[in-house]
């Protein structure tokens, strides 16, 4: 047992009056002379823009311009700028946007946008110097600038565009502040704003690949047309995405940027150890031997029950641990005080003492005869399990032609996000509110309002900009730590997690250890399957049932198994906690079974995508699970769209092998399939538009956009539907006092689920209108102003929208639609309709490996993607092409060590020069289920891309990884052992 001593109270730090321009105009604060100038920026001058993802200048998302050049503002101290001119992300619009800035939108550059200001001014100070870079200048002058979710080709691509858009900006007009609580995806969206900006001319639109929609003009404000599909043509064009502007502006507020000024600030003291007992010395004494501090709450000041989780029966971890904790980075207290107390605060004093205990960070030890248990009533430290089984596997492998057998190590994956957790929470008279970023607003209510003791009505949840999220920010975090603070101390509460707490905290990507056996008969026809894995789900249950249950439906892969059995395992140990993270488990297995079926091709004779085509599920089949599939099935369309792109690269590979020794070029390929929402779950989502009295279309959408586009698509799909332009919406975005449940934004269920649901709930409104006129529903409508007019034929009605009853929400057309997907619960051998829709995709990685040293060197990807059909081409790219960026990671650098990969420093994610071009090829077979036949996405693109990078090494050195990530070391020790048995 250890205790840390009480430590000596640190004076209050000493302060300067630091004189400095900031974007053109003079300004003086009086910070102590080491504060980062990121935090002056943020907190003394309110410049938000300027985003914080790490603190120590690993992420460059704070990039600023110092006399012109670009350095990270959290490494700079304040009274280095003394003198100095600073330029941030605010000060690139003077009135209009730049031409950077505008090439940034035109090409959907930014999707969740933390890290685009950083980029932004980083492009700027390349473009003064030289305005048409070559795209390796590009990727130079923004290596230092980290991004998640674009996969950064766009960026690059707007980049050396930019000098496209030039000619004599339109004026600026001012946009109609928007209500409170809905923002207009014209303007800024901020509320009491300064007049809406307006862009440079653009170049003329062009096609981008196949699969392009056609690029129409969409309004950004009043006066301004820029791009604006027709109506009834808002579905398969990409207008810019309609929160788009406040991305490239510094103008998006997300989870840390609007802090009250008079909020306490919170720190949280976690776990140092996997596995620990505690206890609390004099807690009262050590709070008043530190000026300002407010209060310090343990488990006992938790008022409800202390315990959440995502799914209600499997519910297991404490807001605050009680007396113990299960793993590294748990939250075991909270301090709250003054900002300035706070950020001077040492925590080495503060009185706990700690007792390690045994520990368990590997499901082998956690299934070990003997083992502690991590939770008592949890025998074998199993979570759950997941199973599937259709005829008879094992007779189909004793029997077949040939068969392939394999086992698969993968690792825990950090999120990585560029915005930390953040956010604020105040008390509403006797409402808790909580401002803060996440993925799922109403699942967050429940679980704080259970924390807290408080009635679900007695929570809201005002979801902000979430900068990232992919699965993490599902589960809640802050959010009952910030609510305690606030209910106790009757003040504002406010927390912005480290990078290091962030990264010690929150979920990972389940690692797996797999093992499967896949058979053929001698014409190269699967017969059977038998597939086991054991997933680590870590210290708390979080997603780990999920995984558990969605791996076995999955596990086959897009291809016809008559005879299969899969077990998924969700095993305990003391590591950190394992969630969701884009593909719930499923990319894990597809790396096994891709793998083995490039080893059956192998044996077979066969060409490796032929082999794929033979066996890919067809409209008529029947899956694992038993389901049969009417129709939408585009996997073999994807392959087939593959077919060219295969043999160039095949051809390539072999003449660059033919002339070279130190280095190889491999070709691989991949397929996927991912259902679509929850699994055999009920999934609704429900909408609300109607039309207010002044004339405008109000859209209440709850559907969380962490950089997706949800916001965007889910409009279009509405306004469509409706028969309006995009123009007229104003969208009440989510938050649990004024929009309907949308369910969370997961499981690539957006697009398909809560776009039914507006799509349906468009068609109805339209209904109510064309009902109230008395015509047929091939009439047309058109708002002006605050009138309607209805067109049939030669005949017309114009309807005084000011002249009919309002409801409370101003609405005098109202229409509120859920949708449900349909599916059926899985038997007992996993027997069922899982899902209603699947999306299918398939890709081929091309890439190079040094013999000599191991390292890869990727050379193209080609993705074909089914996804029934693309409500906006461009956002559609977007995702294939971050989902590959997060693939290429998975492959082959991004393995989280707890205690030593705690910061973007030691974690490696791909930077702007590790993702080579990506062509998108565009497959829509429609679903009769999804909105206008769409389907989900953003999972399935992340999940051929690492087995076929695993293929294409296989390909060019004769050596499978089967420990993930493929890192040099590793791949170098495969070929030197090769060498060996040679």
């Amino acid at each position: 047992m250890s205790m840390a001593q009480p430590g000596m109270v640190q004076p209050a730090m000493q302060r300067a009056d630091i004189a400095f321009e900031v974007n053109g105009a003079a300004v003086s604060v009086s910070v102590p002379p080491v504060r980062r100038l990121s935090q002056v920026l943020r907190d003394e001058l309110r410049l938000t823009g300027t985003k914080v993802g790490c603190d120590a200048g690993d992420c460059g998302a704070c990039t600023v311009l110092l006399d012109g050049d670009p350095v990270c503002a959290c490494l700079v101290p304040a009274a280095s700028v003394s003198g100095a001119s600073v330029t941030t992300v605010e000060g690139l619009a003077n009135g209009r946007l730049s031409a950077l800035q505008a090439s940034f939108l035109e090409h959907g550059a930014a999707q969740c946008g933390i890290c685009t200001p950083g980029l932004l001014v980083a492009a700027t100070a390349l473009l003064e110097r030289n305005p048409t870079p070559s795209e390796a200048e590009t990727q130079d002058a923004l290596g230092g600038v980290l991004c998640r979710c674009t996969g950064y080709r766009k960026i690059i691509a707007a980049v050396m565009d930019a000098a496209s858009f030039d000619g004599e900006p339109p004026k600026v007009s001012a946009a109609p502040h928007p209500p409170a609580g809905t923002f207009s995806p014209y303007s800024d969206g901020e509320k009491g704003s300064a007049p809406a900006l307006t862009l440079p001319s653009p170049r003329p639109s062009r096609g981008e690949g196949k699969g392009e929609g056609q690029r129409q003009p969409c309004r950004l404000d009043r006066d301004l047309d820029y791009r604006s599909p027709d109506v009834g043509h808002a579905v398969g064009a990409s207008p810019i995405r309609l929160d788009g502007v406040p991305k490239v502006t510094g103008g998006e507020r997300f989870g840390g940027d609007s802090f009250p000024a008079d909020a306490l600030a919170v720190l949280v003291v976690r776990s140092p150890h996997y596995h620990a007992r505690f206890s609390f010395g004099d807690l009262w004494a050590w709070a008043d031997a530190h000026p300002g501090i407010a209060g310090v709450f343990t488990a006992a000041d938790v008022p409800g029950k202390n315990c959440f989780g995502v799914i209600g029966p499997f519910a297991d971890q404490p807001a605050l641990a009680e007396g113990f904790a299960r793993f590294r980075g748990e939250a075991v207290a909270l301090v709250a005080g003054e900002r300035e107390a706070i950020l001077d605060l040492d925590l080495t004093d503060f009185p706990i003492a700690w007792t390690e205990l045994p520990h368990l960070l590997h499901p082998r030890e956690a299934r070990a005869d003997g083992a502690a248990l991590i939770h008592k009533h949890r025998p074998a430290n199993l979570l759950t399990s997941g199973y599937v089984e259709r005829g008879d596997p094992d007779g189909a492998l004793a029997g077949a032609a040939v068969t392939a057998s394999g086992t698969i190590e993968t690792s825990f994956v950090e999120h990585a996000y560029i915005e930390p957790e953040a956010g604020y929470a105040y008390m509403d008279g006797d409402t808790l509110v909580v401002v803060a970023c996440t993925q799922a607003p109403y699942m967050d209510r429940d679980d704080t309002a259970k924390v807290l003791g408080l009635p679900v009505d007695k929570v809201r949840i005002v979801p902000t900009a979430t900068g990232g999220g992919f699965g993490s920010k599902l589960d809640v975090s802050l959010q009952p730590l910030i609510g305690l603070v606030a209910m106790k101390t009757g003040r504002p509460a406010a927390l912005a997690y480290t990078r290091n707490e962030s990264m010690m905290s929150t979920t990972k990507r389940h690692p797996a250890e797999m093992q499967a056996t896949i058979g053929a008969d001698a014409e190269g026809r699967v017969t059977g399957m038998v597939f086991s894995g054991d997933f680590n789900t870590g210290a708390y249950a979080s997603w780990g049932p999920t995984v558990a249950n969605r791996v076995p439906v999955h596990a086959s892969g897009p291809y016809l198994t008559p005879n299969y059995r899969a077990t998924g395992y969700a095993i305990h140990t003391n590591g950190p906690i394992a969630g969701a993270f884009r593909g719930f488990g499923v990319p894990q297995a597809t790396i096994m079974q891709e793998t083995l079926y490039d080893e059956l091709a192998g044996k077979l004779g066969m060409d490796r995508l032929d082999f794929r085509l033979k066996n890919c599920l067809r409209n008529g089949s029947e899956t694992v699970t038993g389901q049969r599939l009417e129709s939408g099935v585009g996997i073999g369309e994807c392959l087939e769209a593959l077919q060219p792109h295969w043999s160039r690269a095949l051809a390539e590979a072999e003449a660059f092998n033919a002339t070279n020794t130190a280095s190889k070029r491999g070709v691989g390929v991949a397929s996927c399939w991912y259902g679509c929402g929850n699994t055999s779950l009920p999934n609704p989502s429900t909408i609300k538009v109607g039309i207010s009295g002044s004339g405008e279309v109000i859209l209440h959408q709850g559907a969380v956009d962490i950089g997706q586009g949800s916001n965007t698509v889910i409009t279009q799909i509405c306004a469509d539907a409706l028969g309006l332009p995009l123009e007229k919406f104003r969208l009440k975005s989510a938050d649990t006092a004024i929009t309907p449940d949308a369910g969370k934004t997961s499981a690539s269920r957006q697009t398909f689920v809560t776009g039914k649901a507006a799509e349906k709930a468009g068609r109805a409104l339209r209904e109510k209108i064309l009902r109230f006129a008395n015509v047929s529903d091939q009439a047309t409508i058109a708002l002006d102003g605050a009138n309607i007019s209805i067109h049939e034929g030669d005949a017309a009605r114009r309807v005084d929208l000011s002249a009919l009853k309002a409801d409370a929400d101003g609405l005098v057309f109202v229409a509120e639609e859920t949708y449900d997907p349909p599916t059926l619960p899985l038997d007992a051998r996993g027997q069922g309709k899982p899902y209603a829709v699947y999306g299918y995709g398939a890709q081929i990685a091309e890439l190079e490996v040094d013999l000599r040293l191991g390292t890869v060197k990727l050379i193209k990807i080609t993705a074909a993607h089914d996804v029934g059909k693309a409500i906006n081409p461009m956002l559609v790219e977007g995702q294939i092409e971050g989902g590959i960026a997060q693939g290429i990671g998975m492959a082959l650098m991004e393995e989280y060590i707890p205690g030593r990969t705690e910061n973007l420093h030691d974690y490696l994610i791909p930077t702007i020069g590790d993702v080579p071009p990506i062509e998108h090829i565009l497959v829509e077979i429609p679903d009769p289920e999804g909105p206008f036949g769409a389907k989900g996405l953003g999972e399935h693109v992340l999940i051929p891309t690492a087995p076929a990078i695993l293929n294409a090494i296989r390909h060019a050195t004769g050596v499978l990884i089967t420990k993930v990530p493929a890192t040099p070391s590793r791949i170098l020790a495969a070929i030197l052992e090769k060498e060996a048995r040679l």
